[in-house]
């Protein structure tokens, strides 16, 4: 299992669009990936988990990626994020 923290950088936060982006990254990944906010622990894989913890700009998250391919992932997770979200 690797974790990493992030900050959501993009202006509006993770609303469908950029939440739709999160999600797609994680799906191509045969780890299972969960996100930590406040105290809230989500699947990264699923877009209403993503959508519910209601996450804003300048927010910190914590990527968990555990499995065969969790190093790959949690790079690709952190990547999208620090990229904007695709905004």
């Amino acid at each position: 299992m690797v974790s990493q923290k992030a900050t959501i950088n993009n202006l509006t936060g993770l609303h469908i669009r950029p939440a739709g982006l999160l999600c797609e990254t994680a799906v191509q990944f045969r780890s299972k990936i969960s996100f930590r906010y406040k105290d809230t622990t989500g699947n990264a894989k699923s877009v209403l988990s993503v959508l519910g913890a209601g996450i804003k700009r300048g927010d910190e998250i914590e990527l968990i990626c555990d499995g065969i391919d969790e190093n790959e992932a949690l790079a690709a997770m952190v990547k999208v994020i620090e990229d904007g979200l695709g905004e």
